[in-house]
């Protein structure tokens, strides 16, 4: 570790507290229909694609209508990607002459990018068209965090309203953060993508020689060593930054190429590679500003940006610690920091950005639900990689994905509630609503279904033949590879342990489903309680009143949050990462 590594994390988090209030005020404004700098040009687009769609945007809806205009969306949006993937050797924009998608992985794909989750079973320079990548992956990515925001939006005005039975127009949510919040900042952030280096147009694949002809190694069907003398390269390109823009900003974190933001044309200098880290936190992080705006408390919002804080100091700190020791196993070798190189464990990792910037944008991406990496996750120490892994299983709660974040947390606020009103004999009450039993049975349902299908899956997988197969490390590493790999998916995340060949029948198909359950099964039980919340009165605060914003309320949170995942979670990570760490200080790797 380095006191240059450490002043790297610290300015990052001084960034993301100072745009948090204007990031937040802004959106507040947007979403309460007050006035902002944007509608002189917006307002008529708006009321455009109103007349055009025959939106009134005047009707407020229920909860259960809420949600069941979410799911039609979904799921309309979801079948058109998959058949352009299905035909896209049709479409234009095919320079490559790329072929259709195979149907398994494209229901893989085509669930991945509808929830947010962007999990990529293929490489995409070789297997999605120019087409497919902008009409059908970024137009998802645009449309997911919209959905993802406008359900935040949701939840925070069934907390701030009285005695109403609507919370919201679903149609004029996901309409003005398309508008007025993504589409703008993508646009500025493309041209600054731009400006570092990443490429944005649509021609072919250049084709280049060698400079020193590359003899390669491989074996042939019945196991023979075969070898193959390559002269030229193909350098893949086309309309990256318009991608990368949005799969930050929106959490999707899907990359153009297959290894991601480890890649030059997506990620070329130091400082596109810190932009990158904002701007995944940059929205997650106001939208706890606009909660507290939104529902008359300011203190609120920033005791719950404070957990979050909290829970991200202690995760960067841990990865960036576990990756500088280095490994144990390479006696003899200087694996200190100096002047001359970055010592620890570089495996995996780009040299541009080294072990501080690995493991800060590790941290970053699973404590959001974006997913994109600067370096492979899979090569990162047993307890470096943990990280990222219970980043996921709290949840993403830690700023989390764009609206998922928010409300993600929010039923952890209401568990928490629920906590110290069973401490103090009373009738939980947050932000003057009471808390009741159905309240508390739609938060358990919610953390209940994620455990659920991560553990039931991964069981199945490493039990069954056609699970084990695609497993590439033997012993506690390819558990924790098969284990990762649900808990990615089912919280919408979309990084891997790149070690497991997921591109087969029972992982595009388990995948897939997992990330459907992972993302509207538990909506729809925070819909409710959005709706539950909005129909209630108004309770005065009395000195029986927990308040919930004070740094005891951060504390209740905080702990909250890491005993429901540590308690749920820890018999897996004993048998993955933990075991795994053991045995390397025995001295055997994986």
């Amino acid at each position: 570790m380095t006191a240059n590594g450490w002043l790297q994390i610290l300015l990052f988090f001084a960034i993301i507290f100072a745009i948090t209030k204007p990031i937040g005020l802004f959106m507040a404004r947007v979403f309460s229909g007050e006035r902002t700098f944007m509608d002189a040009v917006l307002k008529p687009v708006e009321r455009l694609l109103y007349r055009l769609t025959r939106v009134d945007p005047e009707r407020e809806m229920k909860w259960t209508e809420y949600a069941v205009s979410m799911l039609l969306f979904s799921g309309v949006t979801m079948l058109g990607l998959y058949v352009m993937q299905r035909v896209q050797l049709s479409l234009p924009w095919n320079p490559q002459k790329l072929v259709g998608v195979g149907p398994e992985l494209a229901f893989n794909t085509a669930g991945s990018f509808t929830t947010n989750t962007n999990w990529q079973n293929y490489s995409g320079e070789s297997t999605m068209s120019y087409f497919t990548q902008m009409a059908g992956l970024a137009y998802h990515n645009f449309a997911s965090a919209a959905v993802g925001i406008a359900l935040a939006i949701a939840f925070i005005r069934g907390i701030a309203r009285r005695e109403k039975e609507t919370i919201g127009n679903f149609w004029v949510d996901i309409t003005r953060a398309g508008l007025w919040v993504l589409v703008p900042a993508c646009i500025l952030y493309s041209l600054l993508l731009v400006s570092q280096g990443v490429t944005q147009n649509l021609r072919p694949y250049d084709t280049v020689k060698l400079l020193e002809p590359q003899t390669i190694q491989s074996t042939d069907a019945s196991g023979k060593p075969t070898s193959k003398v390559t002269t030229e390269q193909t350098i893949a390109q086309g309309p990256v930054a318009s991608q990368e823009a949005i799969k930050m900003l929106g959490t999707n974190g899907g990359g153009f190429f297959n290894v991601n933001s480890a890649h030059p044309f997506e990620n070329p200098t130091p400082f596109s590679n810190f932009l990158q880290m904002i701007s995944i936190f940059a929205i997650p992080a106001g939208l706890t500003y606009t909660l507290g705006k939104m529902t008359g408390s300011t203190r609120h919002g920033w005791a719950v940006w404070s957990a979050m804080a909290v829970l991200f100091a202690a995760g960067v700190a841990t990865a960036y610690w576990a990756e500088a020791q280095g490994n144990p196993l390479l006696k003899g070798v200087d694996q200190r920091a100096s002047i001359t190189q970055t010592g620890g464990n570089m495996e995996g990792k780009e040299v541009r950005f080294g072990i501080a910037n690995s493991a800060m944008f590790a941290t970053i991406t699973t404590d959001a639900s974006c997913g994109a990496v600067n370096s492979m996750h899979d090569s990162f120490t047993p307890l470096g990689g943990m990280v990222p892994m219970v980043n996921i299983m709290l949840s993403e709660t830690v700023f989390g994905g764009v609206g998922a974040g928010l409300y993600g947390i929010l039923i952890y606020v209401v568990l928490a509630v629920f906590i110290a009103g069973l401490m103090v004999g009373r009738t939980p009450e947050y932000l003057g609503k009471k808390i009741e039993a159905f309240d508390i049975k739609m938060a358990m349902l919610t953390t209940l279904v994620f455990p659920f299908t991560i553990l039931i899956l991964t069981a199945i997988s490493v039990l069954k033949g056609f699970g084990t197969s695609a497993i590439l490390n033997p012993g506690p590493h390819g558990f924790s590879e098969v284990l990762y790999a649900f808990v990615s998916t089912a919280a919408n995340n979309g990084s891997a342990f790149g070690g497991l060949s997921g591109n087969t029948s029972w992982y595009n198909s388990s995948l897939g489903l997992n990330t459907l359950v992972g993302r509207f099964f538990m909506i729809i039980p925070m819909l409710a309680i959005a709706g539950n919340l909005a129909r209630k009165q108004a309770v005065p605060a009395s000195a029986g009143t927990f308040p919930v914003t004070t740094p005891l309320f951060t504390v209740l949170l905080v702990g909250t949050i890491v005993i429901v995942g540590a308690l749920t979670f820890f018999p897996a990570l004993s048998l993955g990462p933990i075991l795994e760490h053991l045995l390397l200080q025995a001295g055997k790797a994986f």
